[in-house]
């Protein structure tokens, strides 16, 4: 009886030895290692605020009439959301959309008289294609673009359009904490051609757009 307690107690200090040794040599979860590797995460939702300056120009023609150029250019706010997938290469892609509010109203002198107009909002959805640098993502844009042009012909006829194009762009977002981030962004957008038709009389116009935009963001 003595020799098979004793037998027991020698089997079961080896079996806890060996149990304790194996714990000890368990590596880490590869998930973590890898983000840990990485750095800071993009990866997920996020959403934000932004303002900034548009240098908007539109050309106009009327049949037998010299074309016409102007400079709406004014600032801008609005906001912003998207979402980031980051891979184990730290390339980064992602889809975002946003929302802006303009100010750039402007008259022009023509033989019908003043022309007023304003591209009062516009809007877009880009692809986004991105490196990550740890808390600084680098990243490249495109997609569809829009805006709404209110348009008067001062004392004869007002009419509006939404122009549609496309935008292309490129820019930088950096966290400052886990979860806030900045953003410098630049985009050139095309928003295409329209008919402005005013009582019958019909300008065609183009609109092409150079923004500059500063922004606010948040990680879900």
């Amino acid at each position: 009886m003595k020799t098979f307690v004793a037998t027991a107690a020698v089997l079961l200090i080896a079996t806890a030895a060996y149990a304790a040794d194996a714990i000890s040599t368990v590596p880490e979860a590869p998930v973590a290692a890898d983000i840990g590797q990485r750095g800071f995460e993009w990866t997920g939702g996020y959403a934000g605020i932004q303002g900034g300056y548009g240098w908007l120009d539109g050309h106009f023609e009327t049949a037998g009439l010299n074309p016409l150029d102007g400079n709406f250019d004014g600032g801008s706010l609005g906001a912003f959301a998207g979402f980031n997938k980051q891979f184990s290469n730290n390339v980064v892609l992602g889809i975002e959309g946003d929302f802006d509010h303009n100010w750039n109203e402007q008259d022009l002198t023509t033989l019908f008289g003043t022309f007023t107009g304003t591209a009062d909002w516009q809007g877009s959805v880009r692809g986004r294609l991105g490196y990550s640098f740890g808390r600084a993502l680098v990243y490249a844009s495109a997609g569809w673009a829009a805006a709404h042009v209110d348009a008067e012909l001062v004392g004869v006829a007002s009419t509006s359009e939404t122009y549609n194009g496309y935008t292309v762009g490129a820019g930088v977002d950096y966290a400052v904490t886990d979860r806030i981030f900045g953003r410098l962004d630049y985009r050139y957008t095309d928003f295409g051609s329209k008919d402005l038709d005013f009582a019958g009389t019909k300008v065609e116009s183009d609109l092409t757009q150079h923004t500059v935009r500063l922004g606010v963001g948040v990680k879900f």
